[in-house]
């Protein structure tokens, strides 16, 4: 089946960079296809309270914010243990 790129599909792919693309693969590759929809919307300019009820978007941001903290926690370097003997009293 042959399909035709309208111009509006191209714009919009156009909108999207590829960091953003990677997120929106991460959350489809993690199954979490509510907050992949969020962040499409979101990343094409459109506010996604104008799609989805407010109780879903609260709930989702909750989460997924907790998810990334979650991943930039255990992505961040470890720091180095302070030598208490240098500490000044």
């Amino acid at each position: 089946m042959n399909y035709r790129i309208s111009s509006s599909q191209t714009k919009v792919q156009n909108l999207i960079t590829p960091e953003e693309l990677n997120q929106i693969l991460e959350a489809v590759a993690d199954g979490r296809y509510s907050w992949a929809c969020v962040l499409i919307l979101r990343f094409i300019g459109y506010n996604p309270l104008h799609y989805i009820p407010q109780r879903t978007y609260s709930r989702l941001m909750k989460e997924n914010s907790q998810i990334e903290t979650a991943l930039a926690s255990t992505n961040k370097p470890k720091p180095h243990p302070v030598n208490s003997s240098h500490c000044v009293p």
